[in-house]
């Protein structure tokens, strides 16, 4: 397993479309508790397993399914400190994927 640099921080998911994240990854990597800052779903509060790799130095893809059965991905880049997003979920016309960019912001505890 490599090593999730990610684990045990957390960080502020500044997204292109206004919605604000305040994401704290557990100590081994393999959970995220998330809260919403800003945007539509301002408030809301989740605890998600993850999946989770290493696919280049510092450059981790992190995927998880939320309770109401959205779907996240996120290609996250801890040299860089920004991430590529891509999130489904169902609406009343079928099924709708989005793909954003956005910031993190590595936050203390």
């Amino acid at each position: 397993m490599s090593d999730l640099t990610y684990a045990g921080k957390t960080y502020r998911f500044t997204v292109d479309n206004g919605a604000v994240f305040r994401n704290t990854y557990a100590a081994d990597g393999t959970r995220l508790h998330y809260e919403v800052l800003a945007g539509p779903a301002v408030g809301a509060t989740e605890n998600v397993d993850l999946h989770a790799a290493e696919i280049a130095p510092g450059v981790f893809l992190v995927g998880w399914t939320e309770k109401s059965g959205m779907t996240v991905t996120h290609a996250m880049n801890l040299v860089t400190d920004t991430v590529h997003a891509f999130w489904t979920y169902s609406t009343a016309h079928g099924r709708v994927g989005e793909l954003h960019t956005g910031t993190l912001t590595e936050l203390a505890r």
